[in-house]
Formats: C-alpha cells, sequence, structure tokens
C-alpha cells in the first residue's frame, strides 16, 4: 500500500469523526444552521470559471448561473400562462408503506417566510408544493447537506451537493457539474417503496434576462453505461452566448422512468403540473409525454427503489453544462462595450455536456475523496473556527461568475456581481489586490492574473489600466491608473513569483514590472520628486482621488519598493535596487515622522495647483478633470482613521518584506482602528450610504473621526464592507492582537448568518465581492505560514498545534511540537532546503523533495 493511500485512509477515518453528527453522507461539516438559520443559504456548486447552481438551505437548486453571466434569482420556468408560476427545477419523493398509504412531497424544507406576501400569494419556488416540515443545514465548503425531516413521513432524506475542490489541482476544480445526493432512510418497521424524480427545464438559449429557448429538445441518452436526458437545441444560434448543452444523469439501480417532455397543454389553464404530480403520486413511476410544440421543453427522471425496515440508500444524480460562447465584458456600468467572443477555458476540455459526465463519472469517487481530504485537514487544524469559516467559505466566490477564464487560460473577474450583470468590469487592480485565496491555492490561475496586468494592461510609460478591457489585445483601453492597483499588483507579481519559483515568469515580465514602478516618478505623477512619498493625484480604491500623502497608498508604494528591489536585486541590477531602497528608506522615515499623529496615520491633503495631461491619466472615476475644484477637493480621508490604513503593510508580511515603518506605531495604528472604528451596535450609528450591517450587528467603520473631519469626506466613510475588515483584522492577528482581530472577524461571520444573509455571499459592490477573499490571509497570519520557492524555504509558527498549509502548488498540514515539526504534503510536491519555526531557529535541509502522501520530520 502506498503511503498516500494509507494518508487517504487516515484522512477518511478522521471524517468519521468529524461528521458523527451526519453520518448519512460521510462528509465534513465545520457548521450546523438550524431552521431559523436557513432561509437565505445559497451555497454555490460549480467549478472554477465555469459558471454555478446555488444548493438553498432547504434543499433546493436556484440561481441558474450557467450560461456565462449572472442570474440572480433566475429559476427555469415552466411555459405556463397566468400570474400564479411555481418556478424552477426540483426532485420530489414518493413514499408507499406496503398498506396503500402514498404520500409525496417537495424534497425541501419550509419556504421562506419572507416570500409568503406578493400580489398573487406566495411567490417563493414550488411555493404550492407538499414539503418536509424540518430541515437544518450542515456544511464544509464545498460540501452542503440538509437534513429533512416530517413525523407523518416513514423517511428521513440528506440532500448533499458539492463540486471538486482540490488545491493546486485546477483542472478538478474546474468541473462544470453539480453532484447531488439524496441519502434516503426508511425509519419504520416496515419495507417501504420510494422514488426520487428530478425535473429540469431545457432553457437553453435564455440566460434569466437575454435570449429565448428555441425548438430545443431533450433526448435519452445512453453511453458507456451511463444513461440520462441529453439538452440540445435545433433553434439557438450556435454563436449566441446562451448556445450550448446540459445532461442530467441518475446514477441510480433501481426501476428507471424518464420524461423527454411534460404534457402538451393548450387551454387557459396550464396543468402540466398537476399532470406531472398526479402521474408520480400514483406508483413513483413516470409515464412518457408527447410536447411537439414547446421550445423549452422539461426533462424529468425518476428511480424507485424498496427500502427494507432501518435501511439507508444513497440517491445519486449529476447535471452538467457546456457553453463555450463568453463574451466580453457586459454593457452595464461606465465602460465601453467591444462586442467580441472570448471564449471559455473549460469547453476546451470538453466536446459537450454529455462528455464531462463521460470523463468525470471514472473519477467521481476519488474527486469526492481528494475534496474531503483538502477540506479536513483545513477544519480538523488548531485555527480558531471564525478563521476556518471565513476562510473556507468565502472560498465559494472563486467558483461563482465573479471569477471567469477565458480560452486563452487568462483568468478575469468583476470586482461583484449584481443580479443579471457584472459590477464594475475589468479585474480591477485595486479590488483584486486584497484577495488571498487563489494565489495561496491555484498559483497557476493567480500568474495568469499577473500576465493579464503586465503584459496585456501596462503601457510602454508604464501606465497600467486599472481595468482591462476583452479581448485581450485592447487591455490598455481603460487608460487610466491606480496608485494603490498599480503599487499592490507589483507586490502581487513579487508573491507569486517567489511561490511558483518561475524565473522565466519573472524575466518575462520584469521590464514592465520596472516600468510601472518608474511611472511613479514621471512629471506629474505620483512620486514626481522622487522622495518616496506619494503626493501627486492618487486615484484609489475608494473611487476618489487623494491629494497629498496617506497611508492607504503610502505603504502600498512602500511595498511595492521593497518588493522591487529584491526582485532586481535577484536579476543582478544593483544600481536599481540601490534606488528602490533609498526612496523606501526615505518614505518610510518621512510616514513616520509626519503621518503618525500618536495613533495612527493621517492624510496631509495637498492639492496640486495645476493639472496637467498625466494628472488627466490619474483621474480614474470621472475619466476627466473639468470641474473639480484642484485648490480644496472634496472626497478627501483627512485626519481619519482609515480601516485599512496599513493594507500595504498587511500585504508586506504575508509576503516576508517584513515591516514598512516602525513596528511600534503599527501596533499603535491597529489599536486606534479597534478603538475608534469599531461600532458595538449599528443601530447607533448614522450610515448615508450603502448599508452591509444593521441594526445590533458589531462591525468596523471604513473611516472615523474622532476629531477634525472634512465636510465632504470619500464617499464611503460610513460604511461597513467585510473586505477591509478582513484587512485590519488580519493586520491585528499579524501583530499579537489575537482576541481583537478574531472579535472582528467573528462579527462579520455573525452578520452572514444564514438568517440575514448568505454565509457564502459577502457583498460589497454587488454579491460575491472579490475583496472579501481577503479572508484567506487569516489562515496566514495564524500560521505565519511564508514559502519561497525561489530559495525553497519555509516558516511556520512554533506554537504548538497542527496546521494546514498551502501554496498555490501544493498544499499538506505541519503538526509542531516544541522544537520539531512533521511536515506532511498531501497533494502536489514540495522543493525544501531550510525550515524556520519563529522565534525557536532556522534548519538547513539537504536538499528534500517532498511529494505526496510523505511526511518529512525536521527537528530545529
Amino acid at each position: 500500500m502506498t503511503k498516500l493511500n494509507q494518508l487517504k485512509i487516515l484522512f477518511l477515518l478522521i471524517i468519521g469523526t468529524v461528521t458523527a453528527q451526519s453520518e448519512q453522507l460521510n462528509w465534513p461539516v465545520l457548521k450546523t444552521y438550524d431552521q431559523e438559520h436557513i432561509q437565505k443559504i445559497k451555497m454555490p456548486i460549480g467549478g472554477i470559471g465555469t459558471g454555478t447552481i446555488s444548493f438553498t438551505g432547504r434543499g433546493g437548486f436556484e440561481d441558474w448561473e450557467i450560461m456565462n453571466r449572472p442570474a440572480k434569482g433566475f429559476n427555469p420556468t415552466l411555459e405556463n400562462r397566468g400570474p400564479v408560476k411555481q418556478k424552477g427545477p426540483f426532485f420530489a419523493i414518493y413514499v408507499e408503506d406496503g398498506q396503500g398509504k402514498k404520500q409525496t412531497r417537495l424534497l425541501e424544507g419550509p419556504p421562506d417566510e419572507s416570500n409568503y406576501e406578493g400580489a398573487w400569494g406566495a411567490y417563493s419556488n414550488q411555493h404550492g408544493l407538499p414539503r418536509f416540515s424540518n430541515a437544518s443545514f450542515k456544511t464544509a465548503y464545498p460540501f452542503g447537506q440538509v437534513l429533512l425531516s416530517d413525523e407523518s413521513l416513514p423517511v428521513e432524506v440528506v440532500v448533499g451537493a458539492f463540486n471538486p475542490l482540490i488545491p493546486g489541482n485546477i483542472d478538478d476544480s474546474s468541473i462544470p457539474m453539480a453532484i447531488v445526493n439524496y441519502k434516503v432512510k426508511n425509519i419504520s418497521d416496515k419495507p417501504i417503496s420510494i422514488s426520487i424524480s428530478g425535473s429540469i427545464q431545457n432553457f437553453i438559449g435564455f440566460d434569466g434576462t437575454r435570449g429565448k429557448a428555441i425548438k430545443n429538445v431533450n433526448n435519452i441518452r445512453e453511453e458507456k453505461g451511463v444513461k440520462g436526458i441529453h439538452y440540445t437545441t435545433e433553434g439557438v444560434d450556435p454563436e449566441s452566448e446562451q448556445w450550448g448543452t446540459m445532461s442530467f444523469v441518475s446514477l441510480n439501480n433501481g426501476e428507471t422512468s424518464y420524461r423527454t417532455a411534460w404534457q402538451e397543454m393548450k387551454s387557459r389553464w396550464d396543468k402540466k403540473r398537476l399532470d406531472f404530480w398526479d402521474d408520480f403520486s400514483a406508483d413513483g413511476v413516470l409515464e412518457k409525454r408527447e410536447n411537439k410544440s414547446a421550445n423549452a421543453p422539461m426533462g424529468s427522471i425518476a428511480v424507485k427503489n424498496t427500502l427494507k425496515p432501518g435501511e439507508e440508500r444513497n440517491f445519486q444524480f449529476l447535471i452538467s453544462w457546456h457553453f463555450p460562447n463568453r463574451q466580453t465584458w457586459d454593457k452595464p456600468g461606465f465602460q465601453k462595450h467591444i462586442k467580441a467572443t472570448v471564449g471559455n477555458y473549460y469547453t476546451t476540455k470538453y466536446n459537450d455536456s454529455w462528455d464531462v459526465i463521460l470523463k468525470t463519472l471514472p473519477r467521481l469517487n476519488t474527486l469526492e475523496d481528494n475534496t474531503k481530504i483538502f477540506v479536513n485537514a483545513l477544519i480538523k487544524s488548531d485555527f480558531p473556527k471564525e478563521i476556518k469559516e471565513s476562510a473556507l467559505f468565502n472560498l465559494a466566490h472563486l467558483r461563482t461568475q465573479l471569477a471567469f477564464r477565458i480560452k486563452s487560460g487568462h483568468v478575469l473577474g468583476w470586482e461583484g456581481l449584481f443580479d443579471t450583470h457584472g459590477s464594475c468590469f475589468g479585474s480591477c487592480t485595486h479590488v483584486w489586490n486584497y484577495e488571498q485565496t487563489t494565489p495561496f491555492l491555484f498559483g497557476e490561475l493567480a500568474k495568469t492574473m499577473r500576465d493579464v496586468e503586465f503584459g496585456y494592461a501596462t503601457d510602454d510609460q508604464g501606465l497600467m489600466s486599472f481595468r482591462v478591457y476583452l479581448p485581450l489585445e485592447e487591455g490598455q483601453k481603460w487608460g487610466k491608473a491606480a496608485a494603490d492597483g498599480q503599487m499592490g499588483s507589483i507586490m502581487k507579481f513579487y508573491r507569486d513569483w517567489q511561490l511558483s519559483g518561475d524565473n522565466d515568469f519573472l524575466k518575462k515580465h520584469w521590464p514592465m514590472v520596472k516600468k510601472s514602478l518608474e511611472f511613479c516618478w514621471i512629471d506629474g505623477g505620483w512620486d514626481a520628486n522622487k522622495d518616496g512619498v506619494m503626493e501627486g493625484s492618487q486615484h484609489n480604491t475608494m473611487d476618489v482621488e487623494y491629494f497629498g500623502p496617506n497611508p492607504q497608498m503610502g505603504f502600498w508604494y512602500l511595498g511595492a519598493l521593497k518588493a522591487t528591489a529584491e526582485m532586481a536585486d535577484y536579476l543582478g541590477e544593483k544600481q536599481f535596487a540601490k534606488t528602490c531602497r533609498g526612496l523606501y528608506k526615505s518614505g518610510s522615515k518621512w510616514m513616520d515622522d509626519n503621518l503618525f499623529n500618536g495613533e495612527y496615520y493621517e492624510q496631509h491633503i495637498q492639492p496640486p495647483m495645476s493639472v496637467n495631461n498625466v494628472a488627466e491619466a490619474l483621474i480614474g472615476a470621472t475619466g476627466s478633470t473639468k470641474g473639480v475644484d484642484y485648490t480644496s477637493p472634496d472626497y478627501q480621508l483627512g485626519k481619519g482613521v482609515l480601516v485599512d490604513q496599513l493594507v500595504g503593510q498587511v500585504f508586506s508580511h504575508i509576503v516576508g518584506l517584513g515591516y514598512l515603518a516602525k513596528e511600534e506605531h503599527i501596533k499603535k495604528s491597529l489599536e486606534s482602528i479597534l478603538k475608534y472604528n469599531y461600532v458595538e451596535n449599528m443601530a447607533s450609528h448614522a450610515n448615508f450610504h450603502r448599508s452591509y450591517a444593521l441594526g445590533d450587528e458589531s462591525a468596523l467603520l471604513m473611516a472615523a473621526y474622532p476629531g477634525e473631519r472634512p465636510e465632504k469626506p470619500f464617499p464611503y466613510f460610513t460604511e461597513v464592507m467585510t473586505g477591509f475588515e478582513y484587512t485590519a483584522a488580519v493586520g491585528m492577528l499579524q501583530e499579537g492582537l489575537t482576541d481583537d482581530g478574531l472579535l472582528c472577524i467573528k462579527n462579520i461571520r455573525d452578520r452572514y448568518d444564514g438568517k440575514k444573509r448568505s454565509p457564502f455571499n459577502e457583498a460589497e459592490a454587488g454579491h460575491h465581492y472579490a475583496r472579501s477573499m481577503m479572508a484567506w490571509a487569516g489562515i496566514l497570519a495564524v500560521t505565519e505560514f511564508q514559502y519561497s520557492a525561489i530559495d525553497k524555504s519555509m516558516t511556520f509558527t512554533s506554537k504548538p498545534g497542527t496546521y494546514f498549509w498551502s501554496n498555490g502548488y501544493s498544499y499538506g498540514t505541519c503538526d509542531v511540537k516544541n522544537k520539531e515539526a512533521l511536515l506532511t504534503v498531501l497533494y502536489g510536491e514540495l522543493e525544501l532546503e531550510r525550515f524556520t519555526l519563529n522565534g525557536v531557529g532556522t534548519k538547513k535541509i539537504k536538499k528534500a523533495l517532498i511529494k505526496s502522501g510523505e511526511t518529512f520530520q525536521i527537528k530545529i
């Protein structure tokens, strides 16, 4: 038996202890939500860059966002007439107790009470169908389970859904499929007959707002032992974004029946659903129906079986999709529209949706096991529960329409998602700067984002368009730079080079990395006088321009200078490295001497007396300097306590560049953020913009003003946004302010409690906001983890415990005891020549290559 198989068995045994309360599916569980906290839960199930379907806390499937664009609330609806639509695909169960009593129920828990009242009554999905009376939700992303029971039924059901997720393994984490399980237990003392049925409409051609289903066709298809319904179209334009295929199969033994259409109805009163319900409720077997006029025919599968008393049986279904014609960024918003097809990388791996099933099915058990190994390694680690939850659940954003991978393999992303279109196009650098999930789990994907920034978005002058147009050949069309976005991109490039150890990557992009830093020094630029301090017009993530030195841009700049110096040294450009270090030292001293006010770093507003053509390119929000008063500009920070004033410092610690200013000033600033920005009860706070925290909820404000406040501060100063809160919290963890940091993270997760908001959808300017993926840095802060594939070195906390680690290419655990570490690789392989336990010492190692399934003992 190989070491890898031994480890798999070990971790699968661990799973049994983790999921003692949910043995039905043998899946890991991190958090359980009771019936009072399930109504807002929508867990994305879909691969990276493939689109997604939401698995609800009640056990349903909503938000069918598989056709290249967001579609919140889209639940494909039958072509029924009249106002009373019962929307969306659904699963149902038929139960017969052997004594003539038959019952049919929707396989979902109670409906959302907030949807009871509408002009035509309730408007929740399947509002009129009988349901289970009791439901709870258990999860450790990407696994979700809904436990259903009802006093009047002789069965208990666990509805489970997931999509494979394995750090470092991009292809296996990018499968366009939802894997659905129904674990049914006979809790009676008599044999019972049961049947599970699923119904999904062929809505190819219509994504919820655009397009139209035309002459769609459902066929029973059987190949290589797989049988199910294959959804195609004979009328939708093959070049349209909504053109593609879908498949729906059952993997179960038992009496299986199919419908490729529901009954044709030509009367005013549409009774197709009644016909289906009557047919299924009669005996759990579906009779065939014809509907030759339907443009969007319904497809249904039913599987019938018998359960002995106490017996459990799993009914498994696969839903796959394949929509290759992704277009450029949507028009809604402020961008120009360029019409072009950029494609989807995932569709280059499969011929169609049926091919997805044929290629995935032989590996399905392995994919599930490998996903469980990852999830258990993380949730069994000695992290505070707030860290586990925030890091793992925010990972879901990467598997929505937020991020997509075009045919060339490049990953791009919106800032967030509105209901029917993306929010703020262009892989916005000053938002994606905060995201730490992709590089530490899927390093090659992160590198494609750097390739976009430096290979396509940066011009010969060094100006990086902080929003990139598509197709990539039009990447510089935005033509405006953001100070924080550009400096952060340099730090991200340094991080991704270190994690990958890819020197060709460094050499390819170094000229533009260097140019992008030198852009700071041009006439009219951010640091035109080349003193290490940004004073110029600094467009930034607050969607305004700051004028004068400030901590947010200042620390990004210092971090970029330090990172660039390291890269320049490595490439032998000693003079350029010396220049960068000199500017870093002078800038760091100036900020400590001038911006630190004894409690925190503040802005010194220094408006320019004139504006030149360079400044035009630095006005990012309006794209114009017209009407701007440069003698007394509005929308500044001023003397406020900014929640993420130390974001550049936080990033510097993540990549091992150390302190950018005096350590005592950094720690004091974080203490001041908690002192001034923390609101225990938001009901006492006046907010004049968007509300992401309300009532008795606790949060960190974007800015607080213990003293003088500008008449018109930057627009978001009274708001609360989780990505910024995580930034402050991670900084606190890094500086040993552990209780403070955990309090801030706990407050976020308490707000996303399933009752008021979905635990898998932290919002800012849209759903699934990219900035919230800063949460992964909580793991890095607690473990003090750093890895360099260049130096082949790893650093870990010396605090005893077992910890998950990942570097974007491999992952595993590290068991720390006294002066010893047991380093295990669970996926990939790890090169190591030096290992450090912080505060204990460093061990030089004869070059080691630790392969998947191996454990390496290190004694300091």
